[in-house]
């Protein structure tokens, strides 16, 4: 399935052109920002030189603080801001040499909830086909509204949708030209658990088909359950860039909790020194390094202190540790 832009023939996603398309789904290169001096405000750099490599059919994850320069980043990619160094390809296209080629191969989703309050959901999908310039004989807006579950609302007026029917609909518009590359910008920022479910288990059957997902977001724990890769971004510059499993391991940390037969007044002697600390009555908690400590003997010298183990529980760093680790570090 091919449209045309401008001239230009866009590449819709299908699985036969997806086996002839790019390694890389997003590349970028040295990508810089600066926004000028103005009224007195100083100047501010938002991007600083940046590099990032999507791979094709992954899920990416790009997080960071607030202020860190995601958003100008995926401003960038979708053409609403011009980039002042550096190089960006979306899907192979050069941004500077094929811009509205590079425009037609991503559906961007951001964070603000924008739809015109008298189109309906039917409406506007076929206003945004049309911008992208989808025949008519191949638009599929009914099939999308029913995979975000607006199919019953496709007739109603934008302006009497809920927020969560709201952000359903942006997700819509940005597949109305079936993009091989999807942005989603905090697509769940204030929606209930209910609607964040079903959005990625979306999101999941769209990347399951093929399509590359580069998504920002502050639950991190979202991220860690979805992303194959993430890069952290912290005061324009990236600080992080890997597997979410290799990061996992960056923060070599682990913490176990130990039940004890009996409840102990005060920790032995030996037991502090190793680093145990008592959290409760019968309970005492352990912070180590599985690098440089084996649980095993730990264990053994709580047995050895004379105390029988009735539970245990342990805890894994997650990516909010990682997160908080990398972004304290650039203070």
């Amino acid at each position: 399935m091919v449209s045309k832009i401008d001239g230009i023939d866009v590449a819709m996603m299908t699985a036969s052109n997806l086996d002839e398309a790019p390694d890389l789904a997003i590349e970028i290169n040295g990508l810089t920002k600066h926004y000028p001096a103005r009224g007195g405000a100083p100047g501010v750099l938002a991007v600083d030189n940046i590099d990032l490599a999507i791979p094709r059919g992954s899920i990416f994850g790009l997080l960071g603080p607030n202020g860190a320069g995601k958003s100008t980043t995926i401003n960038i990619l979708a053409g609403l801001v011009n980039k002042t160094n550096g190089a960006v390809h979306i899907w192979g296209h050069n941004i500077d040499q094929r811009p509205r080629a590079a425009r037609a191969s991503i559906g961007v989703v951001p964070q603000e909830l924008i739809v015109d309050p008298f189109f309906s959901p039917r409406e506007a999908l076929e206003l945004q086909a049309g911008l992208f310039g989808v025949p008519k004989s191949e638009r599929r807006t009914m099939e999308i509204l029913e995979a975000v579950g607006l199919a019953d609302k496709a007739n109603a007026y934008a302006r009497g949708l809920s927020g969560g029917m709201r952000r359903r609909l942006m997700v819509a518009k940005a597949l109305v030209h079936a993009p091989p590359i999807l942005v989603l910008d905090e697509p769940t920022a204030g929606v209930d658990v209910e609607l964040r479910q079903m959005l990625w288990a979306y999101v999941r059957r769209l990347n399951d088909a093929g399509t590359t997902i580069l998504l920002t977001t502050h639950y991190l724990e979202e991220a860690q359950e979805l992303c194959d890769r993430i890069a952290i971004i912290n005061r324009g510059r990236v600080v992080a860039d890997d597997t979410t499993a290799s990061l996992l391991k960056r923060l070599d940390a682990k913490e176990v909790v130990v039940t004890l037969d009996w409840d102990v007044e005060t920790v032995p002697r030996e037991l502090v020194n190793l680093g145990f600390e008592k959290v409760g009555p019968s309970k005492l908690r352990l912070l180590y390094q599985p690098s440089r400590i084996r649980l095993d003997t730990m264990l053994g010298a709580v047995t050895q202190a004379g105390f029988g183990i009735v539970d245990m529980t342990t805890k894994e760093a997650s990516l909010q540790d990682i997160f908080l680790q990398l972004t304290r570090r650039e203070d």
